[in-house]
C-alpha cells in the first residue's frame, strides 16, 4: 500500500489526493472575516485577527471554494460569497480603482497597488465566475479593465509591478513573480471568458521569459529594472529577503515549467510543431530547477533559493515549491510519457505524506528548515490552501485547459 499510495495512475493515490482535498477544504472553512476578507489562519485553521488580511489570500480562497463548489463540497457557495463581498467591498478602492493590498487588523488599508493582487483578482473573478456566482462577471470584467490600464504594457508584452495607492505613481522595479500569475490568471480568464486574447498575452509573456531562463542555464532571474534590465545582484547582501530573495528561486522554475507547459498545450495542439519548442523549455526548467534544489544539501526537501552556480542560499522548505512540484512533474509526465517524471512525483508525494502534511491539525506546514522541522519565520501559520489545493487536484485533470474549468467539466485523466 505504501508505495503504491504515492505512485501516479494508481486507486490509492487518487483516493489519497481526494482525501487530502476534502481535509484542505474543511481546514479552510474560518477564513471569512465580517466583511468577507481572508483572515490569517494559525496552525489548525484558527483565524489569527492580529495578521493582515490580504487581497490575494482572499481572492486564493474565492479560487479554492469555486474549485470545492465543483467537488460538490458543502457550503463553497457561501465561501465564495463571502470572498467576493470582500472584493466588491472593502478590499475595493472606490476612490482611484483597483483594490488595495489588504486591511490591517485596524482595518486601515494597506498602502500599494500590486500587480500580484490584481492577478489574483481575475483568477478568483474567473473562477467564480465558472461556479455561477452572482456579481462574479461584472467583478471580472472590471479586474480585466484596471489590470490593461494600469499594469499591462502592450508595447513590452509584459507587466509592470507596483503602484502607490493612488495610481499616480509606478515603482521602478519588475519582477517575474507578478508577471508568472499573470500568466495563471491569463488562462483561466481566456477558459471563463472564451476569449483567446487573454491566452496570447499569456503567450507573449512567455515569449519574454524562455529566452531570459534559456541565456541563464534555465535559472530564472526573478528581478528586473524598469527597462527589464535581469538583475542578478538583487539583495545579495540579504539573501533571504521575504519578498524578494536574492537568486533563483527553484520553485518558480518549476511553476514557470508547468505554465508554460499548459499554454503551449492550449493554444496548439500537443504534437504541434509550433508546441515543441516550449515543452522542451518546459523540461529544461523543471529539469534545473529539480537538479538544483531537490535533495540538494543531505535532507529531502526543495531548498528555497540558489545561487547562479545553482547551489543552495536559503535552504528552507516551502510548501508551495512542494505543490508545484508534485504539479509539475505530473503535466510533464502526462505531455511526455517519460518515467523519470513519474519517479519524481511518487518521490514528492512521500516526502509530502511523510513530512509536510500536519497529520494532527491538517494542512501542509508552510515552512520547515534544512533539518525538515518547522519553522515560521516566512509563513508562521497555515494561511494558504490555494497551493496545496491545486496539487491535490492538476494531477489528475487534462493539462490544456485551466484548473477551475477542467474540474467544473469533470474532465479527468
Amino acid at each position: 500500500m505504501g508505495v503504491k499510495k504515492y505512485e501516479i495512475d494508481t486507486p490509492e493515490n487518487r483516493e489519497f489526493l481526494k482525501e487530502q482535498s476534502v481535509e484542505l477544504l474543511e481546514f479552510g472553512r474560518r477564513f471569512a472575516s465580517p466583511g468577507g476578507s481572508a483572515y490569517y489562519l494559525g496552525d489548525d485553521g484558527t483565524p489569527w485577527k492580529d495578521k493582515n488580511r490580504e487581497t490575494y489570500e482572499t481572492c486564493r480562497m474565492a479560487h479554492v471554494y469555486s474549485l470545492g463548489a465543483f467537488l460538490g463540497f458543502a457550503g463553497s457557495e457561501q465561501l465564495i460569497d463571502e470572498a467576493l463581498k470582500a472584493l466588491r467591498g472593502e478590499l475595493h478602492d472606490k476612490e482611484h480603482g483597483g483594490w488595495y493590498a489588504g486591511l490591517s487588523p485596524d482595518d486601515t488599508f494597506l498602502p500599494t497597488k500590486q500587480c500580484y493582487a490584481h492577478a489574483f483578482v481575475i483568477l478568483a473573478a474567473s473562477s467564480a465566475y465558472l461556479a455561477g456566482r452572482e456579481g462574479a462577471k461584472e467583478l471580472l470584467d472590471e479586474a480585466i479593465s484596471v489590470y490593461d490600464l494600469r499594469f499591462w504594457n502592450e508595447e513590452e508584452g509584459l507587466s509592470s509591478d507596483i503602484w502607490n495607492t493612488e495610481f499616480t505613481v509606478m515603482d521602478d522595479y519588475r519582477g517575474m513573480n507578478a508577471n508568472m500569475h499573470t500568466v495563471e490568471a491569463f488562462l483561466a480568464a481566456a477558459d471563463a471568458l472564451e476569449d483567446d486574447t487573454y491566452r496570447k498575452r499569456a503567450g507573449r509573456i512567455i515569449s519574454r521569459v524562455v529566452p531570459w531562463a534559456k541565456e541563464n542555464g534555465w535559472r530564472l532571474p526573478e528581478h528586473f529594472t524598469k527597462d527589464w534590465a535581469a538583475d542578478l545582484e538583487c539583495n545579495k547582501d540579504r539573501p533571504d529577503d521575504p519578498f524578494k530573495p536574492y537568486g533563483a528561486t527553484p520553485g518558480h522554475g518549476i511553476e514557470w515549467s508547468r505554465l508554460i507547459a499548459q499554454w503551449a498545450i492550449s493554444a496548439y495542439d500537443k504534437g504541434a510543431a509550433e508546441a515543441a519548442p516550449y515543452l522542451e523549455a518546459a523540461e529544461n526548467l523543471y529539469n534545473r530547477a529539480i537538479s538544483d534544489a531537490w535533495n540538494a544539501d543531505g535532507a529531502p526537501g526543495i531548498v528555497y533559493t540558489t545561487g547562479w552556480d545553482g547551489k543552495p542560499v536559503v535552504h528552507d522548505r516551502m510548501h508551495w515549491t512542494l505543490a508545484e512540484a508534485i504539479n509539475t512533474s505530473a503535466v510533464l509526465y502526462r505531455l511526455t510519457g517519460k518515467e523519470k517524471y513519474a519517479s519524481d512525483y511518487a518521490a514528492f508525494m512521500q516526502y509530502l505524506d511523510e513530512s509536510v502534511i500536519d497529520h494532527v491539525n491538517h494542512s501542509w506546514f508552510h515552512q520547515m528548515d534544512k533539518d525538515n522541522q518547522v519553522m515560521e519565520t516566512v509563513w508562521p501559520g497555515k494561511p494558504d490552501l490555494y497551493h496545496a489545493l491545486q496539487a491535490m487536484l492538476i494531477p489528475y485533470y487534462t493539462p490544456e485547459l485551466s484548473i477551475a474549468l477542467a474540474v467544473k467539466r469533470g474532465a479527468h485523466i
